[in-house]
Parts: structure tokens; C-alpha cells; sequence
């Protein structure tokens, strides 16, 4: 079949079943330029799908420190403007590109930047008057989403979808932070170095191991508030005390025997790292800035104190995302909780000024197609 037999057959197909049509236009938040807020406007999406594409309706979608650190241009150098933005969420698949065997139209999906099973698709190619708009093998400050098949998670048709965007990446990270690469034992000292929306999963992860104590250290009261309703046992506020004599303190002059870093301050990174116990391990769980660099004890690394990059929690959501959605369900992890900001796709740069203002937790955006 020649490419433009195969177009007119996947067209007519979509048409006969009710899927979606193509030329598809929908509404998506788009960075055109750093410190700026997004722009809300059209964009389309030609088709057909290539091989190992997926076409989602998006309904939520959370705002990850990622998406702030692009807006602000304070990671690496940005050669892709403009262009969509988002990583983790909830949504329904309308359609699916040759090759497809994951997941069908009807499927309720989580949406993750992690790699699973699958496809991993080329990145599709949309455009704005005219003009293309770069994007990634995932968006999702979006209607819609051309994604690649590795980054989602099938979960079960009645599930919570506003508040399983989450499990694409605050929760699995944080959390599989804490399960997958450190393995925290009972009994055993853990401390939070920023208690953002992953920072608080670690906290419920470390709560749910029942690790003792656990140590939220943030600037924000408010986040040390919500740490304290995930399971942190102490708080300290960085900007009223000294850390490290705390730290100290509250373990009996041990430190912590874990710690995770979920802060991108080079001086927070460095004190965490003084927080922890020798020997005792260190995680890197949040994005440090393009470029940044720390001073670290050799001395402590010699005696066996280990600095581990933590990428993606070592989470893989073909496991994690079923994993963590049955802990919601049985009431052992808490995600409605976590959700401090609500707003609407042409909300979202209010949404992301609260974030910028410390409002705590995690923002929300619901898609106009959902009006839950």
C-alpha cells in the first residue's frame, strides 16, 4: 500500500469507527520564549500516526519542577523553541499508529517521560499557523497527544484519572527513590532534602517502609506541613535552623542513614550530603541546574559514604504505575493530598505562578475536554 492509499485508508477507518479525524486541531500551552508566560493557542496535527505512535485525549496533567526549569531556561541550552511542554499524565487513547500492540483506543493511560515497553515512536510533527512546533516523544499541556507507545501505562477504566497523572512521574520517582535504589530498611534514619511534589513521596515512601525517623528539611512551611501529613516524624525549616546540628540532634549524633535530594540549591545539595550517616548513602532525586557544581568530604566517600544519581527513582512504569495505583486504592499511599493547585489549560500560568510562590504540593491541569 503507497503512503497516500495508506493515509486515505487510516482516515476513512478513524471516520467509520467515531475515532478521530485528521487534520486534528486542539489547544495546547506553548513556550515560545524563556521568563515568559505560555502561550495558549491552536495547534495541529496533520496524521496519519507513524509506527509506535499513540493519539491520547488528554484530561490532567501535573507540573513537575522540569517544566519550570524550562520555562525559566536555567537547564541546558534550549535549542527546540518553540515548543510543548509536560511529562506526566492521565488520558484516553483514540488511536494507534502501525505497530501498536500496548495499548488500543478506549484504553484510560498514565502518561510517563520514563521509558517502558514498546515502541519507542519518532517525535510527532505539529504545527501552529503554519509553523511547527517542536515536541517530544511526550507532552501533555495539551488537548490532545501524538506519544510514543513506551511512554504510557494502561490502568483500569474506573480509575481516579485526576489524580493519576501524578503516577507519571512525582509518585514513581519519589517513592521508587526510596523502594528501588535505596531499599530503606525498617528502623533506619531517612531525611528529605526539599519536600516538593517528588520530595513528599519520598517521604510517603520511606513512611510506607516504616523507616524512623523521617526528616523533612524545606524552606516552605507549607510543603513541611504536607510532609508532615505524608509521614515525616521531624521538620525543619532551612531558613529558622541549623540543619545539620538538627539533623544530628534527632538521630542521636548519627545522621541519617539515607538521604534524598530533591532540591536543585547547590548548598542544600551539599549540606544533605553532610546530613547523612559514614557509611550512608545519598540520593540525587531532583534535576540539578545545566553546569552546577558542589564541594564534597573525599575523606566521607573513602569511608564509605555513596553518591548514587537517582534517574527517574529507578522506577519502571510498567511495574510502577499498577504498583502504585493499588497502594492508592488500598489507602496506603496518598495522592488527592498531594494536589495543592487546581486550574484549567488557559489557567496554567496561574497555576505555575502559584507554584513559583510556594504554595506547596503539586498543580493540577484539567483539559477542557474534561469538566470534572
Amino acid at each position: 500500500m503507497t503512503a497516500v492509499s495508506r493515509k486515505t485508508a487510516i482516515r476513512k477507518s478513524n471516520k467509520r469507527n467515531n475515532i478521530v479525524q485528521y487534520p486534528l486541531k486542539f489547544r495546547a500551552a506553548v513556550l515560545e520564549r524563556h521568563n515568559e508566560p505560555l502561550v495558549i493557542d491552536e495547534v495541529t496535527f496533520n496524521g496519519p500516526l507513524e509506527a509506535g505512535q499513540v493519539l491520547v485525549r488528554i484530561h490532567y496533567s501535573g507540573v513537575c519542577g522540569k517544566q519550570i526549569e524550562e520555562i525559566k531556561g536555567s537547564g541546558e541550552p534550549d535549542p527546540f523553541l518553540p515548543h510543548m511542554l509536560g511529562h506526566e499524565g492521565s488520558g484516553i487513547v483514540m488511536d494507534v499508529g502501525p505497530g501498536v500492540r500496548k495499548v488500543k483506543p478506549g484504553d484510560h493511560v498514565v502518561l510517563h517521560w520514563m521509558k517502558g515497553s514498546g515502541i519507542d515512536a519518532v517525535t510527532p510533527l505539529y504545527n501552529r499557523k503554519g509553523v511547527r512546533v517542536n515536541a517530544g516523544w511526550i507532552t501533555t499541556f495539551n488537548e490532545y497527544g501524538v506519544i510514543s507507545e513506551n511512554r504510557m501505562t494502561v490502568i483500569p477504566e474506573g480509575s481516579d484519572l485526576s489524580v493519576a497523572c501524578l503516577l507519571g512521574c512525582a509518585v514513581t520517582t519519589g517513592v521508587g527513590a526510596v523502594f528501588h535504589q535505596a531499599k530503606v530498611c525498617p528502623g533506619e534514619a531517612a531525611a528529605v532534602f526539599g519536600c516538593g511534589g517528588v520530595g513528599l513521596n519520598c517521604i510517603q515512601g520511606a513512611a510506607m517502609v516504616h523507616a524512623h525517623p523521617i526528616i523533612a528539611v524545606d524552606t516552605n512551611p507549607k510543603n513541611l506541613k504536607l510532609a508532615k501529613t505524608l509521614g515525616a516524624t521531624h521538620f525543619i525549616n532551612a531558613h529558622d535552623e541549623d540543619v545539620l546540628a538538627r539533623v544530628k540532634e534527632i538521630t542521636n549524633g548519627m545522621n541519617a542513614r539515607y538521604v534524598f535530594i530533591v532540591t536543585a540549591a547547590p548548598s542544600a545539595i551539599e549540606q544533605g550530603i553532610e546530613a547523612s550517616s559514614i557509611p550512608g548513602s545519598v540520593y540525587f532525586v531532583s534535576v540539578p541546574p545545566f553546569g552546577t557544581k558542589i564541594s564534597v568530604d573525599a575523606l566521607s566517600i573513602h569511608r564509605r559514604r555513596q553518591l548514587f544519581g537517582s534517574f527517574g527513582g529507578g522506577s519502571f512504569p510498567d511495574r510502577d504505575v499498577p504498583a502504585c495505583l493499588a497502594l492508592y486504592e488500598r489507602g496506603l499511599l496518598k495522592l488527592n493530598e498531594l494536589v495543592s493547585i487546581g486550574v484549567s489549560l488557559d489557567d496554567i500560568n496561574k497555576g505555575i505562578e502559584e507554584l513559583l510562590m510556594e504554595k506547596g504540593g503539586r498543580c493540577i491541569v484539567r483539559m477542557a475536554n474534561d469538566k470534572r
